[in-house]
């Protein structure tokens, strides 16, 4: 491939206190499992060895559990001292890691994408960025990706007028050197103040998948997700 893989995993699940003790939000039980192992669990399937978990709060919980490896992937922690947003989380990780593709997770959604496929698709177009995308019948929740084809060219914010569309699912290959040298070592918004402000700055791409999507930031998906996985 090669691609280092960078999960986000050290949001507090605030909207989750009603259903998780507090523990950061991608160690909530799913079917008396961390949510955490269905991500790790994913990429053991594909030509990832590398995982960088970008960690914050309570992430002593993390490490304890998962310790430094996972089968055969080998898990490095990246902590932030303080809060960093998205865009700071990733940035810190991307610098330890070795390879010149990233592949970026989100800790609390599960994106049940061709890995290698998608990572493939990213470096043969020679993209700076490529998002994993699911269509949805209602886009409110998450916002929007606006497309030309395969091109990104917009995001609409969330709002309760959208209906249909596509939504970033929140799987990013992205290109390593090009990502350091667009951004500053401080905390921001990956969402924001990179993809957003990227649009029609770099190659900014689609890849659209049917795969099954959850994300357990609320409850009646957290308990969604348990059905599924609990099958």
């Amino acid at each position: 491939m090669p691609a280092d893989a960078i999960i986000l995993a050290g949001g507090m699940g605030t909207r989750l206190k009603s259903v998780i003790s507090d523990i950061p939000k991608p160690m909530a039980l799913v079917a008396n499992k961390p949510f955490l192992t269905y991500i790790l669990k994913q990429l053991c399937s594909f030509d990832i060895t590398e995982v960088k978990l970008s960690v914050g709060y309570k992430h002593e919980v993390v490490e304890s559990y998962f310790g430094t490896k996972y089968k055969h992937l080998n898990l490095e922690y990246v902590v932030e001292k303080e809060p960093l947003g998205t865009g700071g989380g990733i940035r810190l990780a991307a610098e330890a890691c070795s390879a010149d593709t990233l592949l970026i997770c989100n800790g609390d959604t599960y994106f049940d994408v061709d890995i290698d496929k998608f990572v493939n698709e990213h470096n043969s177009n020679k993209n700076g960025m490529t998002i994993a995308l699911k269509h949805m019948d209602m886009v409110n929740r998450y916002g929007m990706v606006e497309l030309d084809q395969s091109e990104i060219i917009g995001f609409s914010e969330k709002s309760e007028t959208l209906k249909s569309g596509w939504i970033n699912g929140g799987i990013y290959a992205l290109d390593k050197e090009l990502f350091l040298n667009k951004t500053q070592a401080k905390r921001f918004s990956m969402e924001v103040d990179f993809m957003e402000k990227m649009v029609g700055q770099i190659k900014l791409e689609g890849f659209k998948s049917d795969g099954y999507f959850i994300d357990i930031g609320i409850p009646d998906d957290y308990h969604k997700a348990n059905k599924y996985f609990g099958k």
